[in-house]
């Protein structure tokens, strides 16, 4: 085995590994920062009001959840069809384009969901 064929791999796999720590050491940034700044404005003897002591929350969206699920749906399919090459059993792996419909199938889900939620609140 050629070192490539270690390393290859070895770099796909840690890549989301990669992703997720740099969001989360974003995060964890974002927070120190902000309690450093309610630290300080406490120290000068600011009135704090209680929105600023409550930590900021991502609004829920199914439905962004699901175009993003839908067109990673779409793309992973996509990518698979257009992908040349042989497995070493002699299958093409075009022919795992499958694997693209369990995220285009979750989006629809929550697409559902998002338009069933809404329906249910304008009737009352």
């Amino acid at each position: 085995m050629q070192p490539v064929e270690l390393f290859l791999p070895l770099i796909m796999l840690s890549a989301p590994v990669a992703i997720v720590l740099i969001v989360l050491r974003y995060r964890y940034q974002q927070s120190q920062a902000r309690y450093r700044t309610l630290l300080q404005l406490a120290d000068k003897g600011v009135e704090l009001p209680t929105e600023l002591l409550v930590e900021p929350q991502v609004a829920f969206s199914e439905r962004r959840r699901a175009l993003v699920l839908i067109s990673g749906g779409f793309g992973l399919m996509l990518t698979l069809l257009a992908l040349p090459g042989q497995l070493d059993n002699g299958h093409s792996i075009h022919e795992l384009w499958g694997l693209g419909l369990l995220p285009l199938m979750t989006g629809l889900g929550y697409l559902a969901s998002w338009w069933l939620n809404r329906r249910g609140d304008v009737r009352g």
